[in-house]
């Protein structure tokens, strides 16, 4: 499954600046899986050491955030968008 991928700008590093990059996968696992094989590094910003979503980074898949849903086994059916959304803290 080939899904489109929206990235912050702050891991724009890790993908040439671009701020839509495309991967493959049938879960978002698999999807971080094929971003880490093409733009190196990008998959330690958004899962910790064990292996889960960054506790201040939030995941959609179309509109819905994966959290309440599979989390990284969440299916990634062909042409979704999943947008990953650092948060944002201030006062």
């Amino acid at each position: 499954m080939t899904v489109s991928v929206r990235v912050p700008t702050i891991l724009r590093t890790y993908t040439s600046g671009e701020s839509e990059v495309t991967a493959a996968g049938a879960t978002l696992a698999e999807v971080l899986d094929d971003l880490e094989a093409s733009y190196a590094g990008i998959k330690g910003r958004i899962l910790d050491d064990n292996g889960e979503l960054r506790r201040f980074v939030n995941v959609y898949v179309g509109n819905d955030d994966v959290r309440f849903l599979d989390n990284l086994e969440t299916p990634t059916p062909d042409g979704v968008q999943i947008s990953v959304i650092p948060a944002v803290a201030g006062g």
